[in-house]
């Protein structure tokens, strides 16, 4: 991935953003959380990369037509009287990520500001926001609905080990693979790898199958984030080590070498497409190929269910999917063997709603922030589309009636890890892309295991914050 590339065009679109509305929080500066707390009428801006229309619709019409006209009834029944104004954006993740990046520096923009999660801890290393407690103060720590939200999924929000936001949804990866191929090659239809030996008997069990690719593992820098997120991490996590753990990174030893070691048996037997590793639309051909039955097993998120083979609404329509696609978790390289000392493992993402550190109004501010995070307001959120909210007790009422989601739920958010959220992670990050595309080029594991290395000495500034596992 060319990152100045990346940036170049990520300023280019906020030239075009700059234009936008001025910004909700007036410049302010001061520390004190409690500030305009006595108000008896203010105004709040809320901002994220949705569009009515366009980009995420069903996101901005949850907030303009739920819930800024509930929350400013509410406040009204106190005497109070709210203004709150959504300022949506339908671009790509990086301009959008740029302008909020300009806005907070410059102690201006939205007051609640949705970032991607894996966002947090560059941002607040560049001191662009700041722990909710700080923000607003002890009620921050006390909101009662931290004790529906699991402590793993809380991670997704933190960083060095304090809360910077809520996170509103999350998700998992997992194996997702077609009973009825599985049952051509017989192979059984409720299939649970325990290892990555299972995962090769049965794709080359697969392999037997014309005109069918046993597995989809992304690789390789054309598939980007999707390389690392969907293959990579996960593999590692079985493998028994995260990318950056305990304040070190993790190099290009026993545990990446495994991870390589798979990429390179599936595609140098066969097993993969190596073409689609390298097109620039090669995971779009993927969700169709699989969707036509022509791809056995493919490591996805839930995405891949919800929006992409969704029968009705999905961008690759799959007619079958509720009785052909079976799914299965990540297992570890070998029982016991995973990161925690897990049997199965995943990674998680999603999306995380910030206070900006200088809006006027940090107690209102968290009041809606609280309120768009109630149960009330996540139940309307998903209300026709479910999907797997941070709240446990949301969960177990909306995902009753989807078997994929609420197993993600109940089975995968227990043992799941989240990216790191660290300034240099997206070079990290393309440098693992370019290792599994190095391996599915012929290159052995060994040898780029040790370009990884390499380049992350480069990227991190030596050894010193390198573990060697």
């Amino acid at each position: 991935m060319d990152f100045s590339r990346r940036r170049i065009g990520a300023l280019a679109a906020f030239a075009l953003l700059a234009g936008a509305a001025g910004a909700g929080c007036g410049g302010g500066t001061s520390s004190d959380p409690d500030r305009g707390a006595d108000a008896k009428s203010f105004t709040l801006t809320i901002t994220r990369n949705a569009i009515e229309g366009g980009k995420n619709t069903e996101e901005a019409e949850w907030i303009t037509r739920t819930v800024i006209p509930r929350f400013v009834a509410a406040q009204k029944a106190r005497g109070v009287t709210a203004k709150v104004t959504f300022r949506g954006y339908g671009v790509d993740d990086e301009p959008y990520k740029t302008k909020m990046a300009l806005d907070l520096k410059a102690r201006s923009g939205a007051d609640l500001i949705d970032l991607d999660g894996i966002w947090v801890g560059e941002f607040a290393q560049a001191g662009y926001i700041r722990p909710l407690a700080e923000v607003v103060g002890g009620r921050a720590d006390s909101w009662d609905g931290w004790s529906a939200i699991p402590g793993a999924v809380q991670r997704l929000a933190s960083f060095d080990g304090r809360r910077y936001g809520i996170p509103a949804a999350t998700d998992g990866r997992l194996l997702f693979y077609n009973r009825k191929l599985f049952a051509r090659a017989g192979l059984p239809a409720d299939w649970q790898p325990k290892s990555w030996a299972d995962i090769l008997t049965a794709a080359r069990a697969l392999k037997r199958l014309p005109g069918v690719t046993p597995v989809q593992l992304n690789a390789g820098t054309a598939m980007g984030e999707a390389t690392t997120m969907q293959g990579v991490l996960p593999l590692l996590a079985g493998a028994g080590a995260e990318i950056y753990a305990d304040g070190r990174w993790t190099g290009g030893g026993q545990a990446l070498r495994q991870v390589l070691g798979l990429y390179s048996t599936i595609y140098r037997e066969g097993l993969g497409d190596p073409r689609l590793q390298q097109e620039a639309k090669g995971r779009d051909k993927a969700f169709a190929e699989f969707a036509a039955g022509r791809i056995g097993i493919i490591a996805e998120g839930d995405y891949l269910w919800r929006d992409v083979l969704n029968p009705r609404t999905g961008i690759a329509k799959m007619k079958d999917r509720d009785e052909a696609v079976g799914w299965a978790m990540f297992p570890a390289v070998a029982p016991g063997r995973g990161v925690r000392g897990q049997s199965f493992v995943s990674m998680s993402g999603g999306s995380v709603t910030v206070l900006n550190p200088s809006t006027k109004y940090p107690q209102q501010a968290f009041e809606l922030l609280a309120f768009m995070n109630s149960p009330e307001m996540h139940r309307a959120r998903t209300a026709g589309t479910p999907e797997i909210t941070a709240r446990t007790d949301v969960n177990a009422e909306i995902l009753r009636g989807d078997p994929l989601l609420k197993f993600i739920a109940d089975k995968i958010l227990p043992i799941t890890s989240y990216r790191p959220g660290s300034a240099v992670y997206p070079q990290v990050s393309t440098a693992l892309q370019e290792a599994t595309a190095a391996v599915v080029s012929g290159e052995s594991p060994d040898r780029a295991a040790a370009g990884y290395a390499r380049k992350l000495e480069g990227i991190v500034g030596g050894s010193g914050g390198i573990a060697p596992r």
